[in-house]
């Protein structure tokens, strides 16, 4: 239920209390933690549309600023996604069209927006949909932050320390980084052919999974 999802609740942000941030040389690799836009279910958070229920469900709570909108949902999603103001902007707008939600302009010139009786009634209407949106929100941040992951996040953490601390001190000695460079490579050989073996059956032997198959998320 997105009850349950509430503000200050969710998965902690980013890691931060376990020593590991998902953005840091986010660049390098392409993949950064905080996706903008980009997110995930089954390689997407989001379905299309999906935000207008999202952005309704948080002005169900308390008017809200566009930016607030989009504090709310990077701290809800563990510091994982922030939608960018050119996808929340012209959502609210399109709120404003369709007569779900109104906009006051304050003395200070910003724009706060909050939920009509007909968005109310629209977001009742469509309350199993929001309920699954808000429940993969978090439980996109609780695989990713909770349990056995932190272990593998700590061990990701001791390999970039070792890398970019290492590394910098030998860039002029190519056959130490060609080595550096080798051991990498070969990890991530190893790690994506672990993503490519399926859980074993009880008793049997783990099988490899079909082309093109993952064995779980990814980014989109």
């Amino acid at each position: 239920m997105c009850g349950s999802f509430s503000g200050g609740h969710g998965p902690r942000r980013a890691g931060r209390g376990f020593g590991f941030d998902p953005n840091f040389m986010a660049g390098f690799w392409g993949h950064p933690g905080r996706r903008r836009g980009g997110p995930f279910r089954g390689g997407r958070m989001f379905e299309q549309g999906d935000l207008k229920y999202v952005i309704l469900q948080l002005l169900d709570e308390k008017p809200r600023h566009g930016y607030e909108i989009i504090k709310a949902l990077e701290e809800r999603s563990g510091g994982t996604y922030s939608p960018s103001p050119g996808t929340v902007y012209p959502t609210l707008t399109m709120l404003e069209d369709m007569g779900y939600a109104r906009a006051t302009t304050e003395e200070s010139g910003k724009k706060i927006y909050e939920i009509t009786p007909e968005g109310k009634a629209y977001l009742a209407e469509n309350r199993s949909t929001v309920n699954d949106i808000f429940e993969r929100i978090a439980d996109f941040g609780s695989s990713f932050f909770g349990g056995p992951m932190m272990s593998v996040n700590h061990a990701f953490k001791e390999l970039a320390r070792a890398t970019y601390s290492t590394a910098p001190r030998h860039s002029h000695d190519t056959e130490r980084l060609s080595k550096i460079k080798a051991v990498l490579e070969r990890a991530a050989r190893e790690i994506e052919e672990l993503g490519r073996t399926q859980p074993a059956p009880s008793g049997g032997e783990p099988e490899k999974a079909e082309p093109g198959q993952s064995s779980g998320p990814t980014a989109a």
